[in-house]
C-alpha cells in the first residue's frame, strides 16, 4: 500500500507526532511511507531520518492567500501520488484533504482519521468532514469512542486501538542505571528524595502545577522528602512564578525537551499525568508503566484506562491537589509497595500496550477499504 500520514503541527506535536512516527517505522518496510507536516516540525526532522520513509514539507495552517496557494499544491501532490490510503490526524489537516480531493474524479483514497484529543467539533466543517472525507475512524481509547458515537462522525466505522508502545526500548531501568540517572538529573543537594516525575510536558491543561501544589500542601516533613521531575518545554514565566509562590523553587526540576526521555523516566520512583481536559490515551503514561513506574492519573478522557486503582497506580479527580497529596502521604509512608506495583505497571504494559498490537490492528483497518454509496466499493491491496 501506500500511505500518507499529515500532521498540522508545526512545533513538537507531542502525542500526534509519536504516534506517526511509531506507524512509519513499522510499516515502512512493507509499504510506501509519506510524511506530510510542516517543515522544521519534529515530526518532519524525525520522519526525515527515518529510512524508507519519504517527508514532504507542507504549511496546513495560514492565512487565507497562503492557505489557497498550499491548498492547489497539496491538490496537485495528491493527484501526482494517487495514495492507497490518507491517515489524517487533526481536523486541520483533515480538512486540507478533503478540499484537495474535491473533484479527484475515479480515484479515491480510503480517509482514515485518529481522534487525538477530547475535544469534539460542533461546526458546519466537522459535519463536512464526517460527510465527505471520512471512510474509518480510530478511537484511541474507549472514552473517544464514547463520545464519538453523539458526534457527526457517529456514520464512520469507528475503531478503538489504543496507542502502543515499543516495550523493548521502554524497559525497566537496573539499579545501578536509575542511581546514575538520578545523580543525573537530580542536585546533590535533593539526593535521596522521593523522585515524582512526568514526561507528559509543561502545557498548561497537563496542569503539572497540581503536582506542585500537592507537594506544598504536605507537612513540612513529608514536603521536605520529595522532589518532583518535569521532562518537556521549559515552563513559562507564569508557571515559574506559581511555583515561586508556593515556595518550591529548589523542589522542582524542569529537564527541557528531549530527543529520549527514557534517561530522565529512569529517575522516577512515580509518575504522574494528572491532565484536565484534551486528553485521551496517553503515551507518557503508557512509557513511565513499561518502565516500571506506577502513574498517578486523573479522571479525565481516557486515562484511567491504563490504571487499576491502587494496583499498578493511582486514580485522582481532575483538579484536586488535595486528593495527590493524600496519594503521596501513603507512598511516603509505604515506599516499599512501590517495588511491586511497578512491576505490576510493567506486566500490565506488556499484556496491554504492544505495539505490535496497535500497528496491526491499524493495519487491518487499512485493509477494510471503503465502501460508499455514490462509488464502487475499494478493496485495498496488500503489496
Amino acid at each position: 500500500m501506500k500511505i500518507l500520514y499529515t500532521n498540522f503541527h508545526r512545533g513538537d506535536g507531542g502525542g500526534h507526532t509519536t504516534y506517526i512516527l511509531s506507524l512509519a517505522r513499522k510499516l515502512s518496510s512493507e509499504h510506501e511511507i509519506v510524511i506530510a507536516a510542516p517543515s522544521g516540525s519534529r515530526l518532519f526532522e524525525s520522519a526525515a531520518a527515518l529510512a524508507g520513509v519519504r517527508t514532504m514539507p507542507h504549511e496546513f495552517k495560514g492565512g487565507l492567500l497562503r492557505t489557497l496557494l498550499s491548498l492547489r499544491r497539496l491538490r496537485a501532490f495528491l493527484r501526482r501520488e494517487q495514495f492507497d490510503i490518507i491517515h489524517v490526524n487533526g481536523a486541520t489537516d483533515h480538512r486540507a484533504c478533503m478540499f484537495a480531493l474535491m473533484g479527484s474524479g475515479a480515484w479515491r483514497p480510503v480517509l482514515v482519521y485518529t481522534q487525538h484529543s477530547d475535544r469534539l467539533s460542533r461546526s458546519v466543517g466537522a459535519l463536512a468532514r464526517a460527510k465527505l472525507a471520512t471512510d474509518h475512524v480510530i478511537c484511541v481509547c474507549d472514552h473517544t469512542r464514547n463520545k464519538l458515537v453523539h458526534s457527526y462522525f457517529r456514520g464512520c466505522r469507528l475503531h478503538v486501538i489504543r496507542n502502543g508502545v515499543e516495550l523493548d526500548k521502554f524497559v525497566p531501568a537496573a539499579p545501578e542505571e536509575r542511581l546514575a540517572a538520578k545523580s543525573c538529573w537530580i542536585p546533590p543537594c535533593l539526593t535521596g528524595r522521593l523522585v515524582v516525575g512526568s514526561n507528559a510536558g509543561t502545557a498548561a491543561y497537563k496542569n503539572w502545577l497540581d503536582m506542585v501544589e500537592a507537594v506544598s500542601l504536605l507537612p513540612a516533613a513529608l514536603r521536605s522528602q520529595i522532589v518532583v521531575l518535569i521532562a518537556g518545554a521549559l515552563p513559562s514565566d507564569a508557571q515559574r512564578a506559581r511555583v515561586e509562590a508556593l515556595n518550591l523553587r529548589n523542589s522542582v526540576v524542569f529537564t527541557g525537551l528531549l530527543d529520549d526521555v527514557r534517561s530522565c523516566l529512569a529517575a522516577l520512583d512515580v509518575g504522574f499525568v494528572v491532565s484536565s481536559e484534551i486528553e485521551t490515551i496517553s503515551f507518557a503514561c503508557r512509557e513511565m508503566m513499561a518502565m516500571g513506574i506506577p502513574v498517578i492519573v486523573s479522571d479525565a478522557g481516557g486515562l484511567p484506562e491504563n490504571v487499576e486503582n491502587g494496583h499498578d497506580g493511582w486514580i485522582v479527580p481532575i483538579r484536586d491537589p488535595q486528593a495527590i497529596a493524600s496519594v503521596l502521604t501513603k507512598v511516603l509512608e509505604s515506599p516499599t509497595d512501590l517495588v511491586s506495583m511497578g512491576q505490576r505497571a510493567r506486566q500490565k504494559a506488556v499484556q496491554e500496550f504492544s505495539i505490535g498490537s496497535f500497528v496491526s490492528s491499524t493495519q487491518e483497518v487499512y485493509q477494510r477499504g471503503k465502501v460508499s454509496p455514490k462509488k464502487s466499493t475499494w478493496i485495498v491491496r496488500p503489496d
